[in-house]
């Protein structure tokens, strides 16, 4: 007989409470080492939180709905006698005192949806309230009081993004099962209810484009966005709306950096690192922001106040099979290129494999959005809100620049800075990047 432990959640960020939305054992089950126990749903991610040991569910001490932190018991589990643990490592068990309880903390939590970047994900200011999409007469999402409605968690899922109340529909499906196509009516109905109502909205939520059928003109394929677009669209909207921008484009000659970057390669090579220009604009950027500190600033949600960030970390756009995502690298200030090369390869990995957790998004003072690799001279990213300022980068060419004397072949790089306006000022912007544009013309500024 195994010794009973209390399961906890581990760390799942920076999240004071998350809901309960799938719970994937029942007492009596007998469970697998790293075998998911329930599933966690916050306003960025999805994650399941896995078993610490292999053993039987004695006691479930939460129930769907439930809102939990880290450290929170979520079940009783008899854990197996001389499990396996990791690769060749036996834990043995001995026989429990009578009453004998040991709380184990479970292992990080998995994501099943990655959260979007910080220019694609949805992060709120201090105080702000969560805005639900779409807009509904008031009552929409009140408690109907019909009991716990019938639906698959697929479902329930789909009603919380959309702020539905599952109690006030009626099912279509087999024994009143509530169906994704039921809550499709329901808002479309509450809308056209609500329309008299569209005066007293706020100023930010446009009024809905009309309804096209566009099978008229041909064949259609609907298909449905994934959960990272949607948040990520949500956010990009709020921060096109709420924050005034100026996107301020320039140059760099990268000439000699690129020249001394292919010097490198080698060297980069022999400790299984792939050194792209990203790096160095990580550390140029660095050394702009503790030059001109505004820029790693943050509004305060009154906006009567800026808050100075005293570390510096950035994030980087990483263009996924499921949509941008941002994550963050911290302290790249204390950081050299070549680490800073292999945390950004280890955490593009874990972007495009769908195992981003919601820590590795949070925390951002600024962000580079990249497109060199496939093109573009230039474009006009969005503040990703609460930061202040993103840098664009597009594909760097050759092109004649005047010497004095003549004419000679020199590697431009585009940049388009785009800043908030209430924060920054034009000028402060052009010397932004004439001092970012300094730095990596030449690299042996960042050592003054």
């Amino acid at each position: 007989m195994g010794k009973t432990t209390d399961v906890l959640i581990p760390d799942i960020g920076d999240f004071d409470s998350v809901e309960i939305i799938e719970i994937l054992v029942s007492e009596g089950d007998r469970v697998t080492l790293e075998e998911s126990l329930l599933t966690l749903e916050s306003d960025k991610a999805t994650m399941e939180i896995p078993s610490p040991h292999s053993g039987e569910v004695k006691r479930l001490l939460v129930k769907v709905g439930d809102h939990v932190k880290e450290g929170d018991k979520i079940l009783v589990l008899e854990a197996e006698s001389g499990e396996q643990k990791g690769e060749g490592e036996q834990v043995s068990t001995p026989p429990p005192a009578a009453e004998e309880v040991e709380t184990v903390q479970a292992p990080a939590p998995t994501p099943n949806e990655t959260p979007a970047s910080a220019s694609e994900q949805p992060q709120r200011l201090p105080g702000e309230k969560e805005t639900r999409i779409p807009p509904v007469p008031a009552g929409f999402i009140e408690s109907g009081g019909q009991g716990t409605p019938h639906a698959s968690p697929s479902v329930r899922r789909f009603a919380r993004e959309l702020g539905v109340d599952l109690s006030l529909i009626k099912g279509s499906g087999p024994k009143d099962r509530i169906l994704k196509e039921d809550i499709q009516r329901f808002i479309k109905r509450s809308l056209r209810q609500g329309e008299g109502a569209a005066a007293a909205r706020s100023p930010f939520e446009m009024p809905a484009g009309p309804e096209v059928d566009y099978s008229r003109f041909g064949e259609v394929e609907a298909t449905a966005l994934n959960r990272i677009r949607k948040i990520s669209g949500a956010h990009l909207h709020r921060c096109w709306l709420t924050v005034p921008h100026v996107t301020q484009f320039d140059e760099a000659d990268i000439t000699d950096l690129e020249a001394f970057r292919q010097t490198q390669k080698e060297a980069a090579s022999r400790q299984s690192v792939r050194l792209t220009l990203m790096p160095f604009l990580m550390k140029a950027v660095a050394a702009a922001l503790h030059r001109m500190p505004m820029f790693n600033a943050a509004l305060s949600a009154d906006g009567e106040s800026l808050i100075y960030r005293k570390y510096i970390h950035i994030g980087v756009a990483v263009d996924t099979p499921n949509g941008l995502v941002v994550p963050v690298i911290r302290d790249v200030d204390q950081k050299g290129v070549f680490q800073l090369a292999a945390e950004l390869m280890s955490i593009s990995e874990k972007a495009r494999a769908g195992k981003l957790a919601p820590g590795d998004m949070q925390g951002g003072c600024f962000s580079i959005s990249s497109l060199g690799g496939i093109g573009g001279t230039a474009f006009t990213p969005i503040v990703n809100a609460p930061e202040v300022a993103i840098l664009g980068v597009s594909r760097s060419s050759l092109q004649p620049v005047w010497d004095g004397e003549t004419f000679q072949p020199r590697l431009m790089l585009p940049l388009s800075l785009s800043y908030d306006h209430r924060v920054i000022d034009g000028a402060d912007g052009v010397r932004f990047t004439t001092h970012l544009s300094s730095l990596l013309g030449d690299i042996r500024h960042l050592l003054l």
